[in-house]
């Protein structure tokens, strides 16, 4: 009354196929992800070398 095994190559595809599923949903996610950060405007700071040769009381009042 028990089903008869699943040939083992069949297994194999399963997975496999399982795997490729998996693969393409984490892609797409990833895709979408980096599909959001770039829909937003440029940031405008400076940052860096240029942040770093300022007038360091200019920044701070910036900042608070």
């Amino acid at each position: 009354m028990t089903s008869p095994p699943k040939d083992p190559n069949s297994e194999q595809i399963d997975r496999e196929k399982r795997r490729c599923e998996q693969l393409r949903a984490n892609l797409a996610r990833r895709k979408h992800q980096s599909r959001s950060r770039r829909s937003g405007n440029a940031d405008e700071r400076d940052e860096g070398i240029v942040a770093s040769t300022k007038n360091a009381s200019t920044s701070s009042r910036e900042e608070s």
